[in-house]
């Protein structure tokens, strides 16, 4: 029943976006966007709507790049972004109102239980939890790594509150532990002490997490498209799936078109292009898809700069058997840490999470290695070894069904993402001005942009988010537009 209800899922998702991938016959076009996820389908969206003719080519079988709304159990889960961050001044979260579309802040509503299955001290682990995140926010004197800086501040903290928790020194390591995963789960980094104290990044104002819930995040693609509820899409954009984009050329001392090369022999031509591909496949690929090779201090930020993984593994289950909040946090012992000293990946199973979009299905996350390593990791160990921490930490009082299914996460391994999103490293107070650089056009002879890049990891303020990649791609779409 359920094989059928995903096929039919994915039927009516296709034909939504049949009047938008219907091929016209066009020689060239004003612009080719390279990649659809949230900056992509911005860019294309904004200058469709202008009348200009866009082709869009994405590299896989479907439209999102990191937003990727999946059926899963009594309704969908987000196999990437998952929340929409801040409701102030967000095209995100403007663009589901004005279409009104329901998005809500969800609970942050926890418990805290132990690795014996007893339920731990929530209102002290949220108490410093709290304090630890705040004290992320505010700009440091100096540059320096943040798990050490967090950690001092946090350690005064302690002798002021509560000096009889700095005689519990299980304690300091594990909940240490817990606010480096919970940080690496905000930044997408393996190790706090990897992300520097000089940031850049400013949240938006109001709730951090906003859900799509049963709406999904694919919501907010197909409002930009124009296809949301069988609509028409924007007569003058072109979609192509499965164009995995190897060469782009442009004319760097003359002047005319970009033709861009994909790998199964077709090839577009354009006044410019717009490049939206991961931080992660510009790593892998840019010394071999621009022809001539980009400027060195281009491909010089590409390398110095980072992009992290965060990842899900999910589970449904015949019926929501735990008890009625949004997350867990699993807190280990010394005894329990020596047990799995063989798979010290499990420790790091921290955070049990429940998407609103269904009723029935958990999510375990992960971060930067941890999250590489499961990726790979073959499905029956992950989905025996995670039922076996979800039954030591929650099912004391309660029996654990078995699971009826499991979906994972892929952002590193898949070929073009290889990543969630960027986050500022060490390496930041070096090379200040990265991501504008990343982001700056290739200019042809006569000073005009022919090859404009944008993504999440271009926003200079709003990286890692999805409002981000979309402010980008409007960005570039509007240097492509006349002023008035």
């Amino acid at each position: 029943m359920e094989k059928r209800f995903l096929k039919l899922f994915f039927l009516v998702y296709s034909l939504e976006y049949a009047a938008c991938y219907v091929p016209q016959t066009r020689e060239s076009y004003d612009t080719i966007v390279i990649g659809v996820g949230s900056s992509g389908t911005t860019a294309a969206s904004t200058l469709a709507k202008a009348g200009k003719r866009v082709l869009a080519l994405e590299a896989e079988d479907r439209i999102g790049g990191r937003i990727k709304t999946v059926p899963f159990g009594d309704g969908v889960v987000e196999l990437g972004a998952e929340w929409i961050h801040g409701s102030e001044h967000s095209r995100v979260y403007e663009t589901a109102v004005k279409n009104n579309i329901s998005v809500y802040p969800e609970d942050s509503n926890f418990k805290v239980f132990k690795s014996d299955g007893n339920e731990g001290n929530k209102e002290l682990i949220q108490e410093l939890l709290t304090f630890s995140l705040e004290t992320v926010a505010p700009p440091s004197h100096k540059p320096e790594p943040l798990g050490n800086f967090v950690t001092k501040k946090l350690t005064d903290y302690l002798e002021k509150k509560h000096p009889e928790v700095l005689n519990d020194q299980e304690f300091i390591d594990e909940f240490l532990d817990l606010a480096n995963f919970i940080v690496n789960s905000y930044q997408a980094s393996s190790d706090w002490n990897d992300v520097t104290t000089d940031s850049d990044y400013e949240a938006l104002e109001g709730n951090q997490e906003i859900s799509w819930h049963r709406y999904g995040y694919k919501t907010f693609l197909e409002l930009l498209l124009n296809t949301y509820n069988n609509g028409p899409g924007w007569p003058s954009l072109e979609i192509k799936l499965n164009k995995e984009v190897t060469l782009i050329k442009w004319p760097k001392n003359s002047t005319g078109d970009v033709e861009v090369l994909c790998k199964d022999g077709s090839v577009y031509t354009a006044n410019n292009v717009i490049v939206t591909v991961s931080l992660g496949v510009l790593k892998e690929r840019h010394s071999t898809m621009f022809s001539p090779p980009l400027p060195e201090r281009k491909a010089t930020v590409i390398d110095k700069l980072t992009i992290g993984v965060v990842g899900k593994t999910i589970f449904s289950f015949p019926h929501a058997w735990w008890p009625d909040v949004t997350q867990f946090i699993l807190f280990w012992s010394s005894e329990d840490r020596e047990v799995y000293k063989d798979n010290p990946w499990v420790l790091q199973l921290k955070s049990v999470g429940k998407p609103l979009g269904c009723d029935n299905s958990l999510s375990l996350w992960a971060n930067g290695d941890i999250a590489k390593l499961i990726e790979t990791l073959p499905e029956d160990v992950v989905r025996t070894k995670m039922m076996e921490v979800l039954k030591k930490f929650l099912g004391k009082n309660v029996t654990v069904p078995e699971p009826t299914d499991m979906i994972r996460s892929q952002w590193f391994s898949n070929p073009f993402t290889r990543g969630s999103y960027t986050y500022d490293n060490l390496l930041k107070p070096d090379y200040p001005n990265a991501r504008a650089i990343l982001g700056e056009p290739l200019l042809d002879a006569l000073g005009n942009p022919k090859v404009l890049f944008a993504g999440e990891a271009t926003d200079l303020i709003h990286f890692s988010t999805v409002h981000g990649a979309s402010e980008s791609g409007y960005r570039e779409a509007s240097r492509l537009l006349p002023t008035t």
